[in-house]
This record gives structure tokens, sequence and C-alpha cells, in this order.
């Protein structure tokens, strides 16, 4: 049951899709759920243009996000991290 329940979660944090709006980064997951974070978590991103952002792709089986122009990959799983958080502006405690 431990096994199942870890591949069953490592599953759902697979992206079918990415696209970056002009202060979001939005990832639906193969389970559904549509993950939205701040470009400010990822400089890169922030930094690039539109253009820059609109050209990724999925790798790994949607386990991660490429962006070959701007050489930054992020890891799906890390956008479900609470610990994830840009350097210069630390989140809030809820």
């Amino acid at each position: 049951p431990i096994v199942k329940r870890h591949m069953a979660a490592e599953f759902a944090t697979r992206a079918t899709s990415a696209k970056c709006t002009d202060d979001e980064l939005v990832v639906v997951l193969i389970d559904g759920r549509t993950l939205s974070v701040p470009l400010a978590w990822f400089p890169r991103l922030l930094r690039a243009t539109s253009a820059e952002r609109a050209d990724c792709r999925l790798i790994g089986s949607g386990e991660g996000i490429r962006w070959e122009a701007l050489d930054e990959d992020i890891a799906v799983e890390a956008l479900l991290a609470p610990h994830l958080q840009s350097p210069s502006e630390p989140r809030q405690a809820a």
C-alpha cells in the first residue's frame, strides 16, 4: 500500500501543459489540478520576453518544464514544495 500511494503521488505531480502569463507560471497536472505560481519565484522567467517564456516544453514525461533559450528547467514537484520561495521576497506564513 505504501508503494502504491507513493507511485500515485509521483504520477500526480506530472504536468500535461505549462504556460506563462505576464506574471504567473500556470501548470496543469495530470490529475486535473491547475497550479499558478508567481514568475517572481523564477528570475530568469521574470526577466524573459513573452516570446521566450512561451517557448517551453515538458520534459521527463511531464516531470519538468524546459525553456531551452533561457537554460531554465523547473521540476513540477518543486512547484508543490511549501519551502519554495524567492530569495528576495520570502513568502509570508499563513
